[in-house]
C-alpha cells in the first residue's frame, strides 16, 4: 500500500489509551475530524479480598493495555490504514488507583489498590483524632481535597505501614509508586531499562501529596502522610512529550498526553471555558465544572482539582468536582447480587411497569457517600416500601439515585460559584440509556447535552497529545464540540421538589451507622459481618422480589 494514500485519506492519526475501572481500550482517531477509526477493548477484573477492600492486578492491566495495542494495529492493517500514521498517544486512566512496584525487577509490589477501596477508613480514623476539631477539611488550603479513603496518599500510607515488600523495597531503595497512568508510561517507556517515571497534574492532583497551587509535591503533605518523595514520579503538564513507546508495535511513537479519565473527558466535551460543566456516567459518576485560571475552595462539600494544563508553560486551568461513588455499580449489583436486571438497556422496558406516584427511594451508599456529603459512616437504604412494591420500583429507584446524586452537586455547585447551569454536557456508558438521561433532566431541571459520539474520555486525552509541542498535529482551538442531542425536562417544579424531597429523607436515614470494621474480616464471613439493618433490608427486597415473581 502507498503509505502517501492513506495519509492523504485520514491524516496524521492520534492514539489513545483509555484505562478505566472496568476495562481498557485503545482508541485511534484522525487528528483533522476527531473520527474514531477503529479500536479494542479488553475487560479488567476486580478482587475483594476483605469487605470494602477492592483490588486490580498492574500486570492484568498491562497485559489488557498491550492487547489494546496490538488488535488496534492488527484493525488498522484490515482497514488498510498505515499505523505508522500514529504520530502521537495519550494515556487517560482511573484514577486515585494506586500501584507500588520494584525499579530492578519491574513486578507488583502488591495488587493495586483501586480508587473505591474503603480499607483505609481506619487510618482516617487515626488522623482525623490527632487534628483539632477531627476536621477532615484540614489539608484543603493545600491540596484542595477532604481526607477521605478515597484519595491515594491514604492507600499508599497503607501500603508503606502493611506491606513488608514495599517496606523491603522502600529500605533497598527500590521501590516506585503512582497512579495507574504512571506505571503504563514506565512501562511503555522501557520498565526497567529507562523507563520514565512521571504523572500529569490532573492525575497528582488526586493523590493529596501536590500542592494544589505550585503543581510540585508538597513537603508539608509528604511529611504529613509519612511519604518518602523518592518514589514519587516526576510530575509534568498534561500534553508535552513524556517518552516514546519501546514495544516493537508502536515503537518510537511518543506518549504526548495523560489526563486523569474525568479531566479528559472535559477536554473531550470542550468545556474548555469558564462556567462550562460535564458529568460522566460510569462505575461512579464525576461532574466538573471549569473554573478557569481561579482556585475556587468549595465549602459545600465539592474537590478542588487541577482540570488540565495544556503544556508546560500553559497556565494550569482549576475545577470544581463532585464525586459519586456508584452510579453504573448500582445496576452491577442489581444484576450479580439480587438477579432482578440483565443490563442497563433493560431497565428502560422494566421502569415502563411502574407508576409515576410511586415514589420509592434507594441511597446506594454501598461505602459511603462521596461529594457533598463525605460521610464514610453512611450506609445503603431503600425507604418508601409498601405491600405494591415489586422488583421494577427498585430498578427505577435506582436509577433516579444516580440523578439525586447529581442533582445534590449542582445544588453545591450553585452555592459554591453563586451561579447556575443552563445546561449540562454528559457521557459515558450509561448515558446509551435514555430513560436514565430524561429522569436527569427532569431532577435536574435543565436541559441534558448527549453527545452522539459517546467516547469523550479517549477524545479529550488524544487532544491533549495531538496538540502538544513537537506534535502540533491537533488544533485545540478550531475544534469544533462533538454533534449532540438534548433531553428536556418534562416534569414540573413542583413534582421535582417532592421527588427531591424524598431522597433528602432517604439520605438522612442513610446516615450514621455504624462501619464495619474491615481489619480481621475474613470474605467467608462477610454476611456475618453485615450490619444488622442493611441484612434486613436484603432480606425485605428478596421477600418482595420471590412475591413478584411468584406473581407473575
Amino acid at each position: 500500500m502507498n503509505k502517501n494514500e492513506s495519509t492523504s485519506r485520514y491524516g496524521p492519526l492520534v492514539g489513545a489509551i483509555d484505562e478505566g475501572t472496568s476495562s481498557a481500550r485503545f482508541l485511534v482517531f484522525a487528528a483533522n475530524t476527531a473520527e474514531v477509526l477503529t479500536y479494542h477493548q479488553v475487560s479488567i477484573s476486580q478482587s475483594h479480598p476483605k469487605e470494602g477492600w477492592v483490588e486490580q492486578d498492574p500486570m492484568e492491566i498491562l497485559r489488557a493495555v498491550r492487547e489494546c495495542l496490538h488488535q488496534t494495529i492488527f484493525n488498522l492493517k484490515q482497514l488498510t490504514i498505515d499505523p505508522s500514521d500514529i504520530v502521537a498517544i495519550g494515556v487517560t486512566n482511573q484514577r486515585e488507583t494506586t500501584v507500588v512496584w520494584d525499579s530492578v525487577t519491574g513486578e507488583p509490589l502488591y495488587n493495586a489498590i483501586v480508587w473505591m477501596d474503603m480499607r483505609t477508613t481506619s487510618v482516617v480514623d487515626d488522623i482525623l483524632k490527632k487534628i483539632r476539631n477531627q476536621n477532615k477539611n484540614y489539608l484543603k488550603p493545600l491540596c484542595g481535597l477532604p481526607i477521605s479513603p478515597y484519595f491515594s496518599a491514604l492507600k499508599l500510607k497503607w501500603l508503606l505501614q502493611n506491606v513488608p515488600s514495599v517496606r523491603e523495597a522502600l529500605d533497598t531503595e527500590r521501590c516506585m509508586c503512582g497512579t495507574i497512568d504512571s506505571w503504563l508510561i514506565w512501562n511503555l517507556t522501557g520498565g526497567t531499562n529507562f523507563g520514565v517515571h512521571a504523572t500529569d497534574v490532573t492525575n497528582a492532583s488526586r493523590t493529596m501529596l501536590m500542592n494544589i497551587t505550585t503543581l510540585k509535591w508538597d513537603p508539608t503533605l509528604l511529611q504529613f502522610f509519612s511519604i518518602p518523595p523518592e518514589i514519587l514520579p516526576e510530575i509534568r503538564s498534561s500534553s508535552e512529550i513524556y517518552g516514546y513507546i519501546q514495544d516493537d508495535i508502536l515503537a518510537g511513537v511518543p506518549i504526548s498526553g495523560c489526563l486523569g479519565d474525568q479531566q479528559a473527558a472535559l477536554v473531550g466535551q470542550m468545556c474548555l471555558q469558564r462556567g462550562q460543566a460535564k458529568s460522566t456516567y460510569g462505575t461512579g459518576c464525576f461532574l466538573l465544572y471549569n473554573t478557569g485560571t481561579a482556585i475556587v475552595d468549595s465549602s459545600h462539600g465539592l474537590l478542588t482539582t487541577v482540570a488540565y494544563q495544556l503544556g508546560p508553560q500553559a497556565p494550569p486551568v482549576y475545577a470544581l468536582e463532585g464525586s459519586i461513588a456508584i452510579a453504573g455499580a448500582v445496576i452491577q449489583w442489581l444484576k450479580d447480587n439480587l438477579g432482578i436486571l440483565a443490563d442497563i438497556k433493560e431497565s428502560e422496558v422494566v421502569v415502563e411497569q411502574v407508576a409515576a406516584d410511586n415514589h420509592v427511594t434507594f441511597v446506594p451508599a454501598f461505602a459511603g457517600l462521596y461529594s457533598p456529603y463525605w460521610r464514610k459512616d453512611a450506609r445503603s437504604v431503600i425507604c418508601g416500601i409498601t405491600e405494591d412494591t415489586n422488583s421494577a420500583h427498585v430498578i427505577k429507584a435506582a436509577l433516579q439515585a444516580i440523578c439525586f446524586q447529581t442533582k445534590d452537586i449542582l445544588e453545591a455547585m450553585k452555592e459554591d460559584t453563586g451561579l447556575t447551569l443552563s445546561k449540562l454536557l454528559v457521557d459515558g456508558a450509561m448515558t446509551n440509556n435514555n430513560l436514565l438521561m430524561q429522569m436527569q433532566a427532569d431532577i435536574c431541571g435543565i436541559p441534558i447535552v448527549r453527545p452522539l459520539m459517546c467516547e469523550t474520555t479517549a477524545l479529550g486525552v488524544a487532544i491533549a497529545a495531538g496538540s502538544a509541542d513537537g506534535i502540533r498535529k491537533w488544533n485545540v482551538k478550531t475544534h469544533a464540540a462533538v454533534p449532540s442531542d438534548t433531553f428536556v425536562p418534562s416534569i414540573t417544579e413542583n413534582e421535582r421538589d417532592i421527588l427531591y424531597s424524598q431522597w433528602k429523607m432517604a439520605i438522612d436515614r442513610s446516615l450514621g451507622w455504624e462501619p464495619v470494621s474491615n481489619a480481621n474480616v475474613d470474605t467467608k464471613n462477610i454476611h456475618k459481618a453485615t450490619a444488622p439493618g442493611i441484612f434486613m433490608i436484603s432480606t425485605i427486597i428478596l421477600l418482595m422480589i420471590a412475591k413478584h415473581h411468584s406473581v407473575l
